[in-house]
């Protein structure tokens, strides 16, 4: 199961060893405290990333905002740096505003580093972010790669020197050639040529590392030799006029040369992948013309031993990638061969075919993976959209919109908001003919905008939809039409949300009980809820069921979350805990800001109600940090939270609440923010134990002390509810009440809580 990237940040795993540079490390790092923005510049292949990773590695406990990586290689729009960098570090985008004031506005109380790789093509606007963020940031630090400096106030710039030949240089040729030829061993004699080698490649690291490559098949005196002529060739002779930029362009023609011919085609033809990509996206756009599918693995296999491709792991399939110098090598080479835009098509084409099957699959147990999946390859996705027509260069619509819309919940699910407008409105400009993809997309718009705070840009496209609709009978837009203006209607606080719903459930089930139903039905919940609806219980519970019943996860979590409030409004306290934790629990792996504030509700109450005002007081100002982040305000979230409030601070006192409140503030994402509420929190566990004071005596009910004895022994729920004549629900419930109650996180808590709670009996008698 593929979980959120965590709040420690994102840096890659290293593939290979680090060598030398430990002096650079020492000083870049002492450089970060000196001042808030580094930059790195050297020519291409001298290492800039790789030393940036490096120093950021070591230095991760003084950033525990975390240290994130923001790769600026695949971005072309200048103005699409300040969203790239939001993105990555999962700011959610819910609103119109500018994402520059998002990022800054996220990451101002936070001591973290930002690694800004490859800003050079970018260089003013990644100059801009850089700053912001360090003027709005005062705990922020900026670590930039450029092959120029940011020209910015306050910048250090440190000028990343080759590796030192012969001690750095050829300790990496060694390290790299023993990695492809466990044999491997430089005798005296070797060591010397091995010294000669890396000084003509200038001890450039990219340049030592292709060269490592070629030591399988060759001696380091036969590479030599080869390597010397080459550059003889490119200086007419004398050595001292090749500069250290045609030193790296002359190695990669001549890794390029040494490929079998069918290798320089992947190559070539991989340079159409912006950023990373997977196996099965290289042999399905890669291959055919001269290329047989089944040929692609083993020549991708033979680009990564010779450096040409690199291969990152996380815990899904390996990823591949192409340095920028290396892809912008085969580019030049894909574009004289005349087969760029083509290969640009079938790139394009499998994005769509991807996308649209995955958006089929979206109510269903895989939307963890999807959303994964949709985040790796927002680089692909975004170039498939911008994807060119070969005979006129306009944007071809229909392909496009197709793929914007089947892209709805990367946009509305997962917090790129922003790029989603900018693409649906781009695309439905550039191709108004009347079809079912373009009503599709103007609805898709229209969702975009809603999130965004744009209720009259909503209007708009779903009258757009819906004129549409009517002229070429869509039925199934239509009924998405009448449930997005029930959305409108519920988020405008409007009368006639719930019959606009029921028009969408009635228009969903003629066409066939699906579970597409549930998103409209969830919102009619909660609808219900706010409005003390008597249906509510029912509706939320067939909202529980039908996501159940199609393992479908996050509108399940929404669905849960209202029938908690449904079971609170019915004065079933355990019952709306039970479910409410469940809906936290599901959320664990999603990044949904608004689920997180909705599932809040009723462990706020809870707490209010037992007194517990310290840890409701937390829980508030959680709640508050993670709403001010979407850009709404807490007034939205209606009477009753106002009266928790109220009740809080009066319980505690003006110091004491703004005090609990600003800790509040810490948990200001929804991984810190469920943590805590569930309190698995590591930091806060401890210190809100001693805060609250000594937990009551005895707070279980009586089966939940006979249920918590049975946890003890160690049997399952099930077995538990086997020994008391309980259902296997009723029973999940009753541990999910212990576990509330006590603030625990697991069955080992229980069994240790319900040892030590018997010892004074053993003791008395």
């Amino acid at each position: 199961m593929t979980e959120v990237a965590p709040d420690t940040g994102n840096l890659p795993a290293a593939l290979t060893s680090f060598v030398g540079r430990r002096q650079e490390i020492a000083d870049i790092r002492r450089l970060l405290t000196a001042g808030r923005v580094v930059t790195l510049t050297g020519v291409g292949g001298v290492g800039k990333t790789r030393l940036a990773l490096a120093v950021a590695e070591a230095s991760r406990k003084a950033f525990p905002g975390g240290v994130w990586l923001v790769d600026l290689a695949a971005v072309r729009d200048p103005a699409a740096v300040a969203a790239t960098a939001a993105g990555v570090l999962r700011v959610p985008d819910r609103g119109p505003g500018p994402a520059l004031d998002r990022l800054t506005g996220h990451l101002a109380r936070h001591r973290a580093l930002i690694v800004l790789d490859n800003c050079e093509h970018l260089i003013e606007a990644a100059a801009e972010l850089a700053k912001a963020l360090a003027t709005a940031c005062p705990d922020l630090r900026v670590l930039a790669t450029s092959r120029e400096t940011l020209d910015i106030a306050g910048e250090h710039v440190f000028t990343v020197p080759p590796l030192s030949v012969p001690d750095e240089a050829v300790r990496l040729l060694t390290d790299r050639a023993t990695a492809l030829r466990p044999g491997f061993r430089l005798t005296a004699a070797s060591r010397a040529e091995a010294t000669r080698l890396c000084a003509v490649l200038d001890g450039l690291p990219l340049a030592v590392e292709l060269a490592a490559a070629r030591l399988r098949t060759l001696s380091v005196e036969q590479l030599l030799g080869r390597l010397e002529d080459r550059f003889a060739l490119l200086t007419g002779g004398c050595r001292t006029t090749l500069p250290r930029q045609r030193t790296l362009r002359g190695m990669i023609e001549w890794s390029y040369e040494l490929c079998a011919p069918a290798e320089r085609l992947l190559w070539e033809r991989l340079s159409v992948f912006s950023g990373s990509f997977t196996l099965d996206a290289a042999e399905e756009v890669c291959a055919g013309d001269g290329l047989p599918s089944h040929d692609v693995v083993a020549l991708l296999d033979r680009l990564v031993a010779q450096s040409v491709v690199l291969v990152t792991k996380d815990d899904r399939a390996p990823r591949y990638r192409l340095l920028e110098t290396i892809r912008e090598y085969g580019r030049m080479r894909l574009t004289a061969s005349g087969e760029h835009p083509r290969l640009s098509r079938r790139h394009r084409d499998f994005y769509v075919d991807r996308a649209e099957r995955f958006a089929e699959q979206w109510y269903g147990p895989d939307q963890r993976d999807i959303l994964a999946w949709l985040r790796a390859e927002h680089a692909n996705l975004v170039a498939a959209l911008e994807c060119p027509d070969a005979p006129s260069g306009a944007c071809e619509g229909q392909a496009g919109l197709r793929l914007a819309v089947a892209l709805r919940f990367h946009w509305c699910a997962d917090g790129f908001l922003a790029e989603g407008r900018r693409q649906l409105d781009r695309l439905l400009a550039a191709d108004s003919r009347p079809t079912p993809v373009r009503a599709r997309a103007l609805w898709c718009a229209a969702w975009v905008a809603l999130l965004q705070g744009d209720f009259t840009g909503a209007d708009e496209r779903l009258d757009g939809a819906q004129d549409l609709c009517g002229r070429l009978a869509a039925p199934s837009v239509e009924a998405d039409v009448q449930g997005l203006r029930g959305t409108l209607a519920s988020f405008r606080r409007e009368a006639g949300a719930l019959d606009l719903f029921d028009a969408a459930l009635a228009m969903h089930r003629s066409t066939g009980d699906g579970p597409e139903q549930l998103f409209w039905l969830f919102q009619k919940a909660i609808v219900q809820v706010r409005l003390g609806h008597p249906d509510a219980l029912v509706t939320s519970a067939r909202a529980v069921e039908i996501a159940e019943r199609h393992g479908e996860q996050l509108y399940r979590s929404y669905a849960l979350s209202a029938l908690g409030f449904a079971l609170w409004a019915h004065g079933d306290e355990e019952g709306a805990l039970a479910r409410t934790r469940s809906a936290l629990e599901i959320l664990q792996g999603f990044n949904d800001y608004p689920g997180t504030v909705m599932s809040l509700g009723v462990p706020v109450q809870s707490a209010v109600i037992r007194g517990e005002h310290e840890r409701a007081a937390v829980l508030l100002g959680a709640v508050r940090a993670l709403y001010r982040a979407t850009g709404m305000c807490t007034s939205t979230l209606g009477p009753c939270h106002k009266q928790c409030e109220e009740t809080v601070a009066g319980a505690l006192g003006a110091a004491k609440y703004e005090k609990a409140l600003a800790r509040g503030g810490d948990y200001d994402s929804p991984a810190r923010a469920i943590a805590f509420a569930l309190g698995t929190a590591a930091e806060s566990t401890a210190r809100d134990a001693e805060a609250a004071g000594p937990p009551p005596a005895d707070p279980l009910s009586r089966r939940e002390r006979e249920v918590a004895a049975l946890v003890a022994k160690g049997m399952t729920n099930r077995q538990a509810a086997r020994v008391l004549g309980l259902s296997p629900r009723t029973a999940d419930t009753h541990v999910a009440n212990i576990l509330s109650k006590l603030g625990f996180s697991g069955r080992a808590q229980i069994a240790a809580w319900w040892a030590e709670s018997q010892l004074p009996a053993r003791g008395s008698g």
